[in-house]
C-alpha cells in the first residue's frame, strides 16, 4: 500500500494526541505518557530513554515542517524530562544518558543556545568517565560499573563523533568491532560481562536497535574504511534481521518497542551518506520502505474525543503490533521513527 506523504505527519500528531501530557502537571512542559489509555497511578514509571526518543522525534518534526510547533514542544519537553528527573539530567544508566544527551545536543544545534549546549556537556562528562580500559575499553552500562556494552557504547560514539571527538567515536568503534562483532553473522552482539577476568564475557544476544546505533556512529565518524563497515552491516540486517519480505520486526511493548525505531534511524542515516555504496544504500531504502509500508498498511484509527485535544471526527492512529490492553508510547515512537525515515530518505532531508 502506498504511503502517503503526510504518514509522519499523522504519526506525529497521534502521538501528541494520545499520550503527551504536563510533566507534573506544571505548564510550558510536556512528558509522554507510557501508554495509551494512560496509567491511572500519577507514580508509575515514566521511562527517561523514551522521552529521549520523543524528543529525537519532534526534532525530526521540526526539520520536516520547520513552520510547525515541533520545536516549541521539544523545548517543553526537555524542561518536562528535567523536571520528572528531580531536577538533574544525569541517571543511572550510561545508556540512557547518552540517548538523552544525543537529543539535547540536536536540540542544541538547532537552537544554537549556549545552556542547551551545556545540557549535552553534562552528559558528555557522563559518558566520558564511563569510558574506561577496564575490559579493553567500551561505555559502561550503568553505575554499578560491571557490564559494558554495546547499548551504551554505539550510541555514545556517535555522540563524540557529532561533538567533534572523532578520536574517542573511533577508539569506541574499534572496541566494539574487536569484542562484540559476529563475523559469521556480520551482526554486533549485546555486551561483555565483567566476571573477574581481563577479558570478561561475552553476551551474544542480538538486537535490532544494537545494528543501527553501530550504523550511526560509523557514518558520523567517517572516513572509507567505517563506510565500507557500514555498507556490509546493513547487509547483514537485511540478512538476518528482516523478513523475506523485507519488513523489520516490530515489538509491541516495553523497551523492545523502540527497538525497530532505532534502526531505522539510523538506516536513514546511511541512504543519505556521502560516499555510502549505493548497493548499500539502495538496500537501506528497501527495509525503510517495506517496514514504513507494513505500519500504515495495518495502522488502526482512535476517535478524536479519547485524544487529548478531544477533537471530535478527528481519529488518532495507532500503529502495529497490535496490543491487548493499553498500546505503550514506545510502539508508537517506534512507528513515528519508521516513518519520518521513510519520508527523510524519499525527500532527501538531512538530519543530524
Amino acid at each position: 500500500m502506498p504511503i502517503p506523504d503526510d504518514a509522519a505527519s499523522l504519526a506525529a500528531s497521534s502521538v501528541r494526541r494520545l499520550y503527551a501530557r504536563r510533566s507534573l502537571r506544571v505548564p510550558g512542559t510536556r512528558l509522554g505518557a507510557i501508554a495509551f489509555p494512560p496509567p491511572t497511578d500519577p507514580r508509575s514509571h515514566w521511562h527517561y530513554w523514551w522521552q529521549a526518543h520523543y524528543l529525537d522525534c519532534l526534532l525530526d518534526e521540526h526539520l520536516r515542517d520547520p513552520l510547525g510547533d515541533g520545536l516549541g514542544e521539544a523545548r517543553k519537553l526537555a524542561r518536562g524530562i528535567w523536571l520528572r528527573n528531580g531536577g538533574r539530567w544525569r541517571n543511572a544508566y550510561y545508556d540512557d544518558m547518552a540517548w538523552l544527551a544525543l537529543a539535547l545536543q540536536r536540540l542544541g544545534a538547532v537552537e544554537g543556545r549556549r545552556r542547551l549546549r551545556r545540557r549535552a556537556r553534562v552528559l558528555g562528562g557522563a559518558l566520558a568517565s564511563a569510558h574506561t580500559p577496564d575490559l579493553g575499553g567500551g561505555v559502561y552500562w550503568n553505575t554499578t560499573r560491571d557490564y559494558k556494552n554495546t547499548p551504551s557504547t554505539a550510541p555514545a560514539a556517535l555522540f563524540f563523533a557529532r561533538a567533534g571527538d572523532t578520536a574517542r567515536a573511533q577508539e569506541l568503534l574499534d572496541w566494539l568491532r574487536s569484542r562484540l562483532y559476529d563475523p559469521v553473522t556480520g551482526l554486533y552482539l549485546d555486551g561483555v560481562k565483567a566476571d573477574g577476568s581481563a577479558e570478561g564475557t561475552v553476551e551474544r544476544t542480538v538486537h535490532t536497535y544494537n545494528q543501527g546505533t553501530v550504523l550511526g556512529a560509523l557514518v558520523a565518524t567517517g572516513g572509507g574504511a567505517n563506510l565500507g563497515h557500514a555498507a556490509r552491516l546493513v547487509e547483514a540486517v537485511a540478512g538476518h534481521l528482516a523478513g523475506d519480505d523485507g519488513v523489520l520486526p516490530l515489538s509491541g511493548g516495553g523497551d523492545a518497542g523502540l527497538f525497530t525505531g532505532i534502526l531505522a534511524r539510523y538506516l536513514a542515516s546511511t541512504v543519505r551518506a556521502p560516499g555510502m555504496d549505493p548497493q548499500a544504500a539502495a538496500t537501506a531504502r528497501g527495509l525503510l520502505g517495506a517496514t514504513a509500508e507494513r505500519l500504515w498498511a495495518d495502522r488502526t484509527e482512535v476517535g478524536g474525543p479519547q485524544g487529548r485535544s478531544g477533537q471530535a471526527g478527528t481519529p488518532a492512529l495507532l500503529f502495529p503490533p497490535r496490543q491487548d490492553g493499553p498500546v505503550s508510547l514506545s510502539s508508537q515512537l517506534q512507528a513515528w521513527m519508521v516513518l519520518e525515515a521513510e519520508r527523510a530518505c524519499r525527500h532527501r532531508i538531512v538530519r543530524h
